[in-house]
């Protein structure tokens, strides 16, 4: 009988002639996992540059998008009615405003190449209005006032000439009416150059200024006064 001293050797003896374990140290054990893993078949199926790249920004626009979330008031549903609220602000503004231009417009020559008196421009205006063509009207009716002052020789007829020299020198001589002549000349400058839209009212405000300037008399400075006496 083998007493407890013999199955304490025998244990030993039987472990003794088994492998021993290698305990391999942790920093080349690392280095060979990865190089094991760097074999090109491991990485058959990683997504490219490109849908890393991709994955990334969509990445940081949910996190831009949880952040604003959390910060307007309502969370989510308070942030898309922000945006609502902002795109719809901007297209009123282009709605009304008109498309944006890159470059200023340099005004051209009021009047076209075919000569008209200021009774066929007055007739043009009225049947634009007619037809609620308010921009053509307008600019017809500047044409019929800037004409008729041509007529009347409170203007010197000249070829090329702008709103905006026709009503400075037609305000010079008809002091009452120079503001309104600049507002006139802005207008049709902003609906023929700027892009803009008349409407009903700027066309009515041009009749009126023409009308009441058809009954004004011009007022000459004093020096042009004693030149003309003289």
């Amino acid at each position: 009988m083998t007493g407890a001293g013999g199955t304490t050797e025998a244990v030993r003896l039987i472990r003794a002639g088994e492998d021993v374990p290698v305990d391999t140290p942790r920093v080349p054990a690392r280095e060979a996992a990865q190089d094991e893993l760097s074999d090109p078949m491991y990485h058959e199926h990683d997504p490219n540059l490109l849908e890393r790249g991709l994955d990334r920004f969509w990445d940081w626009v949910g996190e831009l998008f949880d952040g604003a979330a959390g910060a307007a008031p309502g969370g989510p549903l308070g942030l898309v009615v922000m945006v609502l609220a902002v795109a719809g602000l901007g297209t009123a503004l282009w709605w009304r405003l008109g498309t944006p231009r890159r470059t200023a417009h340099t005004p051209e020559a009021l009047f076209c190449s075919t000569a008209r008196s200021a009774a066929d421009h007055r007739t043009a205006a009225a049947a634009h209005a007619d037809a609620r063509r308010w921009t053509e009207a307008v600019q017809e009716r500047m044409r019929a006032l800037v004409r008729s002052l041509e007529d009347r020789a409170v203007l010197d007829p000249r070829p090329g000439r702008t709103a905006d020299e026709a009503a400075v020198e037609a305000g010079r001589l008809m002091s009452a009416h120079a503001g309104r002549l600049r507002s006139a000349a802005r207008v049709f400058d902003d609906v023929t150059y700027g892009g803009r839209t008349a409407d009903e009212a700027a066309y009515l405000t041009l009749r009126t200024l023409d009308l009441e300037l058809e009954a004004a008399r011009p007022v000459l400075s004093t020096g042009a006064s004693q030149g003309v006496t003289g």
